[in-house]
């Protein structure tokens, strides 16, 4: 419906149409600076026809016709509308006849220099015919922005939104700017960009940057280290059981259930009851601390520029299984070369920032240097975190994990570690290594613990999807 240039909205009502709500909006009088604008009012279906109800025959219930949906119960329509409006945007919500102001329109312009007009289209401002994508070239302007998403929006929100304003308006040369990154809400997808900018970033920056990713790495280590360590700390433990324990390193549990067979009947005396005891044939005790560690363990991480987000979280748990006395920890990250950062593990922001995010793969040859550097078949687990996208020669690849499975090696396929879903992923490479009796997956922060403690402990894996979806 299009409004008479010569009526207030308000009072035009409309024609040979059915609607909900009542057709009052909020629109100024069209002027030459605003012009008629045009109302959608979305059909309704024609209510079905009703059968007179007869005494013999009673009528059942006339389905409601086909409508808009109703108002939300206890939603003022003032309220439902302002939201609508708020989700809309201005071009595609000018039915709804309102005008933000305060806090709302701060929010919208917010979400308009962000998400209105086409991706990458950066004109540095709001234009006059709605959503328009702009931020602005500068840094000021963006951290204005920073600062206003971070006041109207919570933090998970303002991470998406950081992330969005990254991809979609080419921003990441900002982030090499001091003030740009204090201003910026710190999170894993954050760090693996500036991991990326890591050779191009000056030396101005680099201290700000690192004070931001050991934010993030503090953070997450809280999150992750003490079900990791005692996940872990348990495994190893079951693992070095011992069937001739000290009295004191004796676990009873386990003891009367390995010898209920040895259930003996003790008749009673002088009338008493007969009692029943389990002769314990077979001890079972709890693995002393041990001086040296007792499993091995290597990481072996794609760096390519897909992986960043599990190259955080791979640092932070080598640093993690690194500080586990037992365990004997390597990390590994490569691309086309191979690097060894395990003198580095003590500090996994180190780690990171020797990373090198981006460039080819070469799966067959990181393999290579960590079979070489394998002492302890038997005791020793290779978790390869990977897309499996194989620039190197996939016929040897395959044959060096089916040469580890075969000396004892417990082996491993992460294509992913990190909580960003389903990964895209090299389906015959994954096809061909759960042929070898090594499933992929991707794996989440929160189940690492788990799939860890079941290779040390040589259980089936906790896998989530033996085939996952690309």
């Amino acid at each position: 419906m299009t409004t008479d240039p010569g009526a207030h909205p308000a009072t035009t009502e409309p024609t040979g149409e059915t609607m909900d709500q009542p057709t009052t909006t909020n629109h100024p009088t069209p002027t030459a600076n605003h012009p008629p604008t045009t109302m959608y009012h979305p059909p309704t279906a024609p209510e079905a026809p009703v059968t007179p109800q007869t005494p013999s025959a009673p009528q059942a219930p006339t389905p409601a016709p086909a409508t808009a949906p109703p108002p939300t119960p206890g939603v003022p329509d003032a309220e439902r509308l302002r939201r609508w409006r708020m989700v809309l945007g201005a071009d595609s919500a000018e039915g709804t006849g309102c005008t933000p102001t305060g806090q709302d329109a701060a929010m919208d312009g917010a979400l308009t220099a962000l998400y209105g007009g086409d991706p990458g289209r950066n004109p540095g401002g709001r234009g006059s015919g709605g959503r328009t994508a702009g931020l602005g070239a500068s840094a000021p302007a963006v951290a204005r922005w920073l600062g206003d998403i971070r006041t109207y929006f919570p933090g998970s929100v303002v991470q998406v939104m950081q992330r969005d304003a990254i991809d979609r308006l080419g921003l990441s040369a900002l982030l090499l700017e001091p003030e740009m990154l204090e201003a910026v809400e710190p999170d894993v997808h954050l760090v693996g960009t500036l991991l990326s900018l890591n050779k191009a970033m000056p030396e101005t920056t680099k201290e700000t940057a690192r004070a931001v990713v050991r934010k993030v790495v503090a953070d997450l280590e809280k999150r992750l280290e003490s079900r990791t360590r005692a996940t872990l700390s348990g495994a190893l433990d079951r693992s070095a059981r011992t069937s001739r324990p000290r009295h004191h390193d004796i676990d009873w549990d386990r003891t009367v259930r390995a010898n209920l067979k040895h259930y003996l009947t003790v008749p009673g005396r002088d009338g008493e009851e007969p009692t029943g005891t389990i002769v314990p044939e077979r001890l079972i005790g709890h693995g002393r601390a041990a001086r040296s560690a007792k499993k091995e363990v290597v990481l072996c991480v794609d760096q390519s520029g897909s992986m960043a987000a599990s190259v955080v979280y791979a640092s932070v748990f080598g640093a993690v299984l690194a500080s586990l006395r037992t365990l004997s920890t390597r990390l590994v990250v490569f691309d086309t070369a191979v690097v060894d950062l395990t003198d580095q593990l003590a500090d996994p922001v180190d780690v990171l920032f020797g990373t090198q995010l981006g460039g080819g793969t070469d799966i067959n040859r990181a393999l290579a240097y960590c079979q070489s550097r394998i002492t302890r078949p038997a005791d020793t687990v290779v978790v390869l975190i990977s897309d499996l996208y194989e620039g190197g020669i996939r016929d040897e690849m395959l044959k060096r994990v089916a040469a580890m499975k075969a000396a004892g090696v417990e082996f491993v396929t992460l294509l992913a570690l990190s909580d960003e879903g389903a990964p895209a992923y090299d389906r015959d490479h994954a096809a061909a290594l759960g042929a070898l009796g090594a499933p992929a997956f991707a794996c989440t922060p929160d189940l690492f613990p788990d799939v860890m403690a079941a290779a040390i402990e040589k259980r089936p894996l906790p896998v989530p999807d033996l085939e996952p979806r690309p």
